[in-house]
């Protein structure tokens, strides 16, 4: 299912530990990598100090943009949870200055959306 449902759009939970050699060179040495969720190649990367939203780019997905959220430019995030005929959960991030959602993420139904969502409490409402 996990194949599928990153075809159809929606994020999968990554194993921190299978990133931990990818991320290494970007991380700060006291940061460390908490939740991950892939689309496709895409990802979203909740680390102890920001969001990371990885882009993979080009045909064969060689050139990467990493592009750093620090949690303290989010003004605003939202879930949406799945319906009983909606199967998909949304997460919306509102950066400082944004009128609309600049970051928007479906997720499959489950609790996915909800870990990302803690994350994102735990550090941006300190």
């Amino acid at each position: 299912m996990g194949l599928l449902n990153g075809l159809m759009g929606h994020a999968s939970a990554v194993p921190v530990e299978k990133l931990t050699k990818e991320f290494q060179p970007i991380l700060l040495d006291d940061e460390q990598i908490e939740k991950a969720f892939r689309l496709i190649r895409d990802m979203l990367v909740f680390t102890n100090k920001r969001l990371i939203v990885v882009n993979k780019q080009g045909i064969t997905g060689s050139k990467i943009e990493y592009q750093s959220v620090p949690y303290a430019s989010i003004k605003m995030f939202s879930k949406e949870s799945a319906g009983m005929l909606d199967f998909d959960a949304e997460l919306k991030i509102w950066l400082t200055g944004e009128a609309s959602p600049t970051i928007k993420q479906e997720f499959r139904k489950g609790d996915n959306v909800n870990e990302a969502y803690k994350v994102l409490s735990r550090y941006v409402l300190k």
